[in-house]
Order: C-alpha cells, then structure tokens, then sequence
C-alpha cells in the first residue's frame, strides 16, 4: 500500500524527525527515545523523499510508532512556541503549520493500519497474528 504525501507534509515530517532525534540525541528528559522508537523514527527519514510504498502491517506499524512520536513533539514545540512568543509570531504559525502537516500524515497512517488490520482479519478469520504482520503482503 502506498502513503501518499505531499511536498508540504514531508518537509514537516523530515524537520521534525531532525530536530526530535537531534534533543533525543542531547539526552533532554523530553525527547528521550525508546531503542524501538530510536529505530522507527530513523528508519522513517530515508523513506521521507516521496509517497512511501509499504507492503506489511509490520512496515506500517513502524511508520505509525516514528510518526506519532514526531507529531507528539511537533505539538509541544508548537504550544511553547505560541506560549513563549505570540500565537501570530512567524515562529508559532510555521510551527502550528508544520504540526497540521504532520498531524494529517498520522490520521492517514492510522487509517491504512486499521485497514490492513481489517484485512488481514477478513482473509484469515482472525485477528492478526505476530506472523501475519510481518508476512501478509500488500501490494501497491
């Protein structure tokens, strides 16, 4: 299956990844990284050049756990960027923008895992198992 994103929604997304990696990276009690998480959210930014093909409920579930996590910290820097400065300061709204580009990415994520998960049920009569997520294959 195929996340279609745009020019706006990846430029986001990439900024963030950056800039969440970069403070898990300093250690800040904040942005501190689970190894799994660590590895989600760098694995997503190679991915981050175009609509990003992914054939496994395992793939999709990676790219959720690093998306929801980016989103996370996109909205607190949001929301301190609007508390500390003005919620029309150029800071704030590029900040309220790229969390919204963002936040849409997640909604879809979500979404196609629902749908694998709804048919990986279908087809095998259950819900999925560890084996099923890793080798079910969706093709674009």
């Amino acid at each position: 299956m195929i996340l279609y994103c745009n020019y706006e929604e990846l430029t986001a997304l990439k900024a963030g990844t950056r800039v969440l990696l970069d403070r898990a990276e300093a250690d800040s009690e904040r942005a501190r990284l689970s190894p799994r998480l660590r590895a989600d959210v760098e694995n997503l930014l190679p991915l981050l050049d175009g609509d990003i093909s992914l054939s496994t409920l395992g793939e999709v579930l990676s790219v959720e756990r690093a998306v929801i996590a980016i989103v996370r910290h996109m909205r607190v820097d949001m929301e301190t960027k609007v508390v500390v400065t003005h919620p029309a300061e150029e800071g704030a709204v590029a900040a309220y923008f790229d969390f919204a580009h963002g936040f849409v990415v997640e909604h879809r994520v979500r979404e196609m895992a629902a749908e694998m998960e709804a048919l990986i049920e279908l087809v095998t009569g259950e819900e999925p198992t560890r084996e099923a997520v890793g080798s079910f294959d969706f093709y674009d």
